[in-house]
């Protein structure tokens, strides 16, 4: 695959990776931190934990549906208006809005607390496609590894930082001039809003489209958009590399969402605290931000699927080791393996796909790439569920998810890789 090769610059990749700083606030503090929290003991104070666990599901359900048919066709337009960071504006402001909104939202207004996550989910997913389409825009295909490693391990190492001040608010509200925890948490939700606009500056400012495409109206790349999103999806069926990686990307992904969804639940199940698990997760930012760009070295010097498998491996070491799992000390080990391997997997799974995108297909791609992503963990936790049934054993449930690690890097050894 031949690609013509602008000049690249430093700044263009800082201010490209700069945005994951940016948005991970919101998937740190809102998303696994306080909103699952917050509106079962707030804002849906009044119902049964029950009924407010049927709320919060369906709103994530009702997310994770919308974005499976707008992400492939948003990325379509993209491509075909040539409109990458204005779609990334425009799902950005949505997502900042939203947030911020919920700074507003009084106490037991569920309804209008869950339409502005839903919105905000919305936004922040969709702007990951613009986003990861991006990179082809901003880095040269030697450059794909280091620079979307610098982005995962930016956006651990800055989502770490505004959790921790935000779980410091909540823990001394006085220090921070506060009046309760509520207020801290509402000022979280604020407080990320902000630092999402304000880290994503850079990746408008420095980060370039190529100059000289013709831009179609709107209306005009909404048509032509769908009509080549059919198009890309028969391009995908007809090449093996593509479809297999794509294959390989949900199976071993969905492990990876599944193991840190279930590590939650199963160190509740443990009798671990609240505090305990809050610190498992800023070890596994804070760890997550030199591990991240230290993938990306290992991709550079090694073999960007090499490095893919060992992540595998230390993943399937972790679903193992679970089943023997006793004590917290046990627990933040396996948040610092999780660490480790978790941001280099998903950074080095980016840009192996980035090299298999024939030019001018970034957008349709990676939207097409970052709906398997959404969709993943469906698979995962419905095996958890069977084996778990079948078996009478919760630890022996998490062991079984070793088999996606397995299938997953299966598949990738089957994906011969193009040269760039």
């Amino acid at each position: 695959m031949s690609r013509s090769t602008p000049r690249f610059s430093a700044g263009a990749r800082w201010g490209w990776a700069f945005y994951d700083w940016a948005n991970s606030a919101f998937a740190t503090t809102v998303v696994a931190g306080f909103f699952p929290v917050f509106f079962k003991t707030y804002w849906s104070a009044d119902y049964p934990a029950a009924t407010s666990t049927l709320q919060l599901g369906l709103g994530s359900a009702l997310a994770s549906f919308l974005v499976l048919f707008l992400a492939p066709v948003g990325g379509a337009i993209a491509d075909r208006g040539h409109r990458k960071k204005a779609g990334l504006g425009l799902s950005t402001g949505l997502a900042v809005g939203a947030t911020a909104a919920l700074f507003w939202v009084g106490q037991g207004a569920w309804l209008s607390a869950m339409t502005l996550f839903v919105l905000a989910s919305i936004g922040f997913f969709m702007a990951m496609v613009f986003y990861d389409s991006l990179i082809v825009d901003v880095a040269s295909p030697e450059d794909y590894d280091r620079t979307s490693a610098l982005g995962y391990g930016l956006g651990y190492l800055g989502g770490g930082i505004l959790l921790a001040v935000n779980v410091a608010m909540t823990l001394r509200p006085e220090m921070f001039g506060l009046a309760d925890r509520t207020a801290a948490v509402r000022w979280s939700f604020l407080s990320v809003a902000v630092w999402w606009a304000l880290f994503s500056l850079p990746v408008f400012g420095l980060a370039r489209e190529p100059r000289g495409a013709a831009r179609a109206p709107i209306g005009r790349a909404l048509i032509d958009g769908l009509r080549d999103l059919r198009v890309t999806v028969a391009e995908i069926l007809a090449q093996r590399a593509v479809w297999l990686f794509l294959l390989a990307y949900w199976l071993y992904i969905d492990g990876v969402n599944t193991i840190v969804r279930m590590a939650v639940d199963f160190g509740l199940s443990l009798g671990f605290g609240q505090e305990s698990l809050i610190l498992a997760l800023l070890l596994v930012q804070f760890i997550g931000f030199p591990a991240a760009i230290a993938f990306g070295w290992l991709a550079a010097r090694w073999d960007t699927k090499k490095a893919i498998y060992l992540g595998l491996c230390v993943y399937g070491a972790i679903s193992a080791w679970a089943y023997f799992l006793q004590a917290v000390w046990q627990f933040y080990a396996m948040a610092v393996a999780i660490g480790l391997v978790q941001g280099g997997v998903q950074s080095l799974s980016r840009s192996y796909f980035a090299r298999l995108i024939p030019e001018g297909k970034a957008g349709e791609y990676f939207g097409i790439y970052n709906m398997l992503g959404k969709f993943a963990a469906v698979l995962g936790p419905l095996l958890v569920g069977v084996v778990a049934a079948v078996s009478g054993s919760a630890r022996l449930s998490i062991v079984s998810v070793v088999i996606l690690f397995i299938a997953g890097g299966w598949c990738l050894t089957r994906v011969e890789s193009r040269t760039c």
